[in-house]
């Protein structure tokens, strides 16, 4: 299925990574949102659960192995040509992890990949940001719960 003006939305995973109380963020290298930061990840493959993409997609992108603790939201990415025709039309499934091995370098569909504290994030998309933090929040949640 093509993933420019597809007949149907594109299963994507995106993954807020968490170690040390910062959260990994790509830079992406190609549309949509090229040059942008946002979380890592992409789309799902055929056979694969959401988590597996997960961890597939951080691994591929950042080098970092993860462990993925919760889904945090649902997000529909939709973009629209000049002539309101769909041009990309992702259904987005955010997961929240922790880092459980490696540096973050960029690789794949990355061009850049670093570490961010909460209140020193880059420009990031509206619901990129709106993730990150409801998953700051479940975080911490786990955290006074002595959850691991």
């Amino acid at each position: 299925m093509p993933r420019l003006y597809p007949d149907r939305p594109v299963a994507g995973v995106g993954a807020v990574v968490w170690r040390e109380g910062q959260v990994l963020l790509v830079r992406r290298a190609n549309p949509p949102r090229r040059g942008q930061w946002s979380l890592p990840g992409g789309a799902q493959e055929i056979g694969e659960t959401v988590f597996e993409a997960a961890r597939r997609e951080v691994l591929e992108e950042t080098g970092i192995t993860i462990e993925v603790l919760g889904l945090v939201d649902v997000v529909d990415s939709i973009h629209r040509d000049e002539d309101r025709k769909v041009r990309y039309h992702y259904t987005l499934v955010d997961v929240f992890a922790r880092a459980a091995a490696g540096d973050a370098a960029a690789a794949g569909d990355a061009s850049e990949a670093a570490w961010f504290e909460l209140g020193r994030l880059p420009p990031l998309w509206s619901e990129t940001e709106r993730v990150i933090r409801l998953a700051h929040e479940m975080w911490s949640a786990m955290e006074d719960a002595g959850l691991p």
